[in-house]
């Protein structure tokens, strides 16, 4: 049986009054784009002029977008999540680092993460931006296979032991790793450094995602080429699929630089080719692990079908759908509640350093049409029953 994405009653158990009011607000802003615009750039400085901001961001976006400053700070919600049969993925947020100590202090947090989630059954998954590791400019010249100096092959260097260090404390514990894609043109680095880790680590079973951004052209490609790789060499394929968080930055830049945009011409054709690549890693399950990280209801309802056409259990290792925090609580829970793999990305972190990612969930839901309205339905909607249930 599907879940019912209108059970608002379920949607919403776990928020308060307050937060439920607190959420509706939220999103009523975040559907005005000059509003967005105009708090973005006033946040922004704010944050650069070091004035005392903190406490009301915490107290309004973070607080609803985030798990907390740290992990004791997230762990209530893990717990209350879990409670609904809702999973967590812990994500250390910050972004925008420059430096070796800041890149050694995230891989740190990655690997006390892989512990925690050794330990907890709530926590499926860790997982890690490939710039959290190392320097975007970096990977930007050895995906466009541009010479490294002496200084910058040592760095590479320190980057490539990163990702050992983490891929190779998650095969020990027997954790499964998410690995999040980034802009185009600094991803054929992470790429390849991520199929090496598949190749050393996947042997058994799936421990290392990748994340596929299936509003790029290319992609569907690439999945077929990695899993006739995979077959020859006899490696699991993890595969994290969405659609992708940096569309106008993508288009923008190729026409800045007068290439073609690697983004699809439509939103249909992202969403075509959505689907075409659950089609064909459905089809081919002994090798493909799925983690759909979507708040679209169709492509849910999609694989759903798929898996009772397959006669797949809903909670099946092989299948796990995926919301961020603070959004599509309609689509998370009520999975859930039909006993489907159901995860919610918690990020967390100190609040300046969470910055760049809250500013790109308001704009997102800014410019996904229809995303802001549907929250803002389904809120009011469970609005009115509670009132009309005293």
């Amino acid at each position: 049986m599907r879940p019912n994405f209108e059970n608002t009653a379920t949607a919403f158990e776990l928020k308060s009054d307050s937060q439920l009011e607190r959420a509706y607000f939220l999103f009523k802003m975040i559907s005005n784009e000059p509003l967005v615009r105009i708090g973005t750039a006033a946040t922004n400085f704010a944050i650069k002029a070091h004035l005392p901001v903190e406490g009301l961001i915490r107290a309004t976006v973070f607080d609803h977008f985030c798990g907390g400053v740290n992990e004791k700070d997230c762990l209530p919600i893990i717990d209350n999540m879990y409670s609904k049969g809702v999973y967590s993925i812990l994500d250390y947020s910050a972004e925008g680092k420059e430096v070796d100590n800041q890149f050694d202090f995230t891989m740190e947090k990655t690997l006390e993460i892989l512990d925690f989630v050794k330990e907890k059954d709530a926590m499926p998954f860790a997982v890690f931006k490939p710039t959290g590791f190392g320097r975007l400019k970096i990977f930007e010249k050895v995906s466009a296979n541009i010479a490294l100096d002496e200084k910058e092959t040592a760095e590479w260097s320190r980057i490539v032991n990163r990702f050992e260090k983490v891929g190779q404390k998650a095969h020990d514990l027997e954790v499964s790793l998410l690995i999040d894609a980034e802009e185009s043109w600094m991803q054929k680095a992470a790429d390849d450094l991520v199929l090496d880790m598949m190749r050393k680590f996947n042997k058994q079973k799936t421990i290392v995602f990748n994340t596929f951004q299936m509003y790029r052209w290319d992609r569907m490609d690439y999945i077929k080429n990695l899993y006739k790789m995979a077959t020859e060499e006899n490696f699991k394929i993890g595969a994290k699929i969405v659609r992708g968080a940096y569309m106008e930055k993508e288009n923008d830049r190729a026409i800045d630089k007068g290439y073609q945009s690697p983004i699809c011409k439509s939103k249909q054709e992202t969403d075509e080719n959505f689907d075409a690549s659950i089609d064909y890693m459905m089809a081919h399950l002994d090798t493909f692990t799925i983690f759909s990280g979507t708040h679209n209801e169709q492509s849910c309802i999609k694989l759903i079908d798929i898996m009772q056409k397959q006669d797949i259990k809903p909670n099946d290792q092989r299948i796990w759908f995926g919301q961020l925090f603070g959004m599509s609580d309609h689509i998370t829970y009520n999975l859930a509640a039909h006993g489907y793999n159901s995860v919610k990305y918690l990020p967390y972190g100190p609040v300046r350093d969470v910055m760049p990612y809250l500013i790109r969930r308001a704009e997102e839901n800014t410019s996904v049409a229809g995303q802001t309205s549907r929250e803002l339905a389904l809120l009011q909607k469970e609005r009115k029953r509670r009132k009309l249930e005293g």
